[in-house]
């Protein structure tokens, strides 16, 4: 495996991305867009990167480039998504895919024009937590009735995951509830047929609501409740509470315990702890195969059909 990727968004989650695309054999970074040439210019030095470029469209005049991971502003997904596809790229976006679902089937038609790979950044798929649930799931030896998740943040200013002032409103229903709200499909193999959500007061200047409270329900019964909130002063991320016919399990992260807080060894269920080198992994080889990746724009846009269905009652 050789391919070269041109990675646009030199942020906190740009740099998740390189650091797990330098110990993936035949991954090669050879362009790195961002918005400030000499912040760009600095993390292409660390990480030995020939080319920075200001203007995605830079990057994907170069015939070197095969792929492109887009960390961009949410608002910017869905056009340089398409973009990328019709340079006759592969492409994977970060969560989200859109934020309207116009946009986002938008993107699923330019990815069944171009025949090229389309994957959106579902990490909770490919997390060794949740994978080792999913695999007992598969193999008939549980069946969800419900899960309680909680998504927890302290950010009452537009700051990024490194503390740093955002160009753009992060969004609790579009962004944070898209991880769960997929998730909770992939893993009960059911397809949500019904939402419900509710919302606090928004804020004066970000213009955004700060807590959020959404119930979801599958075809074959499960039920989902998910709560959200950018004021919480405590532990931050979110906990997963998997509650089902034959066992519960709180997955935090990469890691995973039953209901009795005992701890379950997921070491072996990847080749990888880290989530999102497991997600590119699965990128870079779906691009050598020729098939279609797990968490492919197709697979999660039933989630952004769901999220479209939620901001309408909520608007």
């Amino acid at each position: 495996m050789n391919i070269n990727v041109a990675l646009a968004g030199a942020g906190a989650f740009g740099l998740k991305h390189l650091d797990a695309l330098k110990v993936i054999d035949g991954a090669n970074v050879i362009s790195l867009v961002g918005r400030e040439r000499g912040k760009t210019e600095e993390v292409a030095r660390k990480y030995g990167i020939p080319h920075v470029a200001t203007d995605l469209a830079e990057s994907l005049q170069m015939k070197e480039v095969d792929a492109v991971i887009l960390c961009t502003p949410t608002p910017l997904h869905a056009a340089q998504a398409v973009a990328c596809l019709r340079a006759g790229k592969h492409v994977q976006i970060e969560i989200p895919l859109c934020d309207s679902l116009p946009d986002g089937m938008a993107v699923a038609a330019a990815a069944r024009a171009s025949g090229k790979v389309a994957m959106c950044g579902h990490t909770r798929r490919f997390n060794p937590s949740h994978q080792w649930l999913h695999q007992r799931i598969r193999r008939g030896e549980l069946h969800i009735q419900q899960m309680n998740v909680q998504t927890y943040f302290f950010r009452r200013s537009n700051m990024n995951a490194l503390g740093q002032p955002r160009s753009w409103t992060d969004h609790l229903l579009w962004h944070h509830a898209a991880h769960t709200v997929d998730l909770f499909a992939y893993q009960t193999g059911s397809p949500i047929v019904k939402g419900h959500a509710i919302e606090g007061p928004i804020h004066p200047t970000l213009g955004i609501a700060m807590d959020m409270s959404i119930q979801l329900k599958a075809a074959n019964g499960a039920i989902c409740t998910l709560s959200l909130s950018f004021n919480n002063d405590g532990p931050l991320g979110t906990f997963f509470r998997y509650i089902g016919d034959t066992g519960t399990y709180l997955a935090r992260y990469d890691d995973l315990v039953t209901g009795q807080e005992e701890k379950i060894d997921v070491s072996q269920v990847a080749v990888s702890l880290n989530g999102i080198e497991l997600q590119d992994r699965e990128f870079l080889a779906a691009i050598v195969e020729g098939r279609e990746p797990n968490a492919s724009v197709a697979q999660v846009l039933p989630c952004y059909e769901v999220l479209d269905d939620l901001a309408r009652q909520l608007a």
